[in-house]
């Protein structure tokens, strides 16, 4: 028979732990979202249509964005940063996604090449890259991405051969956010020829200054959706790296590339929130709006149960993309939440936008209403920083993992 649960886990118990349990943002956080929700409904959301069509990027509200402690906020102050952690960067990030994530993503897109510097810069890299950047808008980018070597980072060709107190890079990258305005890269490089060597210790991190010679960038790409977030392919040709540039050691590039995305990916999460959000309020507001059959198509069972599903799964993406953001900062479980987040609300993002151009209907599909934008827009959520596909083999290997050493699962 089973014996009574022990005494600390009575009424009282539980009651103490439901009041420490809170789900209210301070009154800090609640006025750094409602600051950026206010600048993405003034600037980034009535640019949105015009950054869109033409494709430019939007270096005028990045600049604002910078003034206003928007851009790349987890830079510490002692380097010249607003220092806010990964759950007020996220707060950020879903408010600005909500005007445009295209936008959302030239301001919040350096911060994924800030990420390594930040957590295994030294500390002259941090006082000279980090402080760069708070001092001024910049752009930087992530160059680990390659035309063969996108989720298999083992797969990456791109070499680094040591030459006397200086690497010298050959090879080619592709995709990389930000690619043709970078003042700087962070670059994946494999430093070791063996090929039987383990990801662990075969790559390293460098970072490499925008103006050095036989840094080649391609063409923009023309996508989908974010169009006006520059996307390049970035070729190395001969490209000379002093030694001081390596990020980290020799050999432990790959733990400094995955590292970084397990600072980003609640922050990616936070851009799909901020887009499905966007997506349920434009179907509320047509929904009230269109009548067929004598009355607002939001009276019907079909359309509130689309409505009822998109602000389920919306709230539900926004609970553990905090909860995975507030575990970065914790130093918990991170990569296993953080890909949880990444997974779900990249496929909420996309659910969301399939029902808000069905709910649109004829409407939904014509570029003057503003949900077909949404919808090509949320794809790319599914791809970059890992592949939802990606998110789920590190998600299994987790659990699987943790199981064999437990013999019981555990819920966070």
């Amino acid at each position: 028979m089973l014996s009574r649960l022990p005494s600390v886990f009575g009424r009282n118990r539980v009651a103490v732990q439901a009041r420490q349990m809170s789900f209210e943002l301070t009154d800090t956080q609640k006025d750094i979202q409602a600051a950026a929700l206010q600048f993405s409904k003034e600037v980034l959301l009535p640019n949105a249509v015009k950054y869109d069509k033409s494709g430019e990027f939007p270096w005028d509200i990045v600049r604002q964005a910078h003034q206003l402690g928007f851009m790349n906020p987890i830079i510490p102050e002692k380097y010249g940063g607003p220092g806010m952690n990964g759950l007020n960067t996220c707060l950020i990030v879903e408010a600005l996604a909500y005007g445009c994530t295209g936008i959302q993503l030239a301001i919040v897109g350096p911060s994924l090449a800030v990420a390594p510097v930040y957590l295994s810069g030294t500390e002259e890299q941090k006082k000279k890259y980090l402080g760069m950047m708070a001092a001024e808008p910049i752009i930087a980018s992530y160059a680990v991405t390659e035309p063969g070597a996108g989720s298999d980072v083992n797969g990456v060709k791109t070499k680094a051969v040591k030459k006397g107190d200086e690497y010298v890079i050959n090879g080619s990258k592709a995709w990389i956010t930000g690619g043709g305005h970078a003042k700087w890269f962070f670059v994946l490089a494999r430093t070791d020829d063996d090929p039987k060597t383990p990801a662990g210790k075969a790559f390293t991190g460098f970072i490499v200054d925008g103006d050095t010679p036989g840094i080649i960038r391609g063409k923009k790409e023309e996508n989908m959706g974010q169009k006006c977030s520059d996307t390049r392919a970035i070729t190395f040709e001969d490209v000379r790296v002093p030694k001081e540039n390596i990020l980290g050691e020799v050999g432990a590039g790959f733990k400094v590339a995955m590292g970084a995305f397990d600072l980003t990916r609640p922050q990616v999460a936070a851009g799909a929130v901020g887009l499905a959000w966007r997506c349920l309020d434009e179907s509320l507001k047509y929904s009230l709006e269109r009548t067929t059959f004598g009355t607002p198509i939001a009276n019907h069972q079909a359309i509130q149960f689309m409505l009822a599903d998109m602000a389920i799964n919306l709230e539900l993406s926004r609970l553990f993309t905090y909860k995975a953001a507030a575990e970065s900062d914790a130093g918990g479980l991170v990569s296993y939440y953080a890909s949880i987040a990444k997974c779900f609300a990249s496929d909420t993002a996309n659910d969301a936008a399939t029902n808000a151009c069905q709910i649109f209907g004829g409407a939904g599909f014509n570029c003057d209403y503003p949900v077909e934008k949404l919808m090509r827009d949320a794809k790319i959520y599914q791809i970059y920083e890992g592949t939802s596909q990606i998110q789920r083999v590190v998600i299994a290997r987790h659990m699987l993992s943790n199981f064999s050493r437990n013999k019981t699962s555990k819920m966070g």
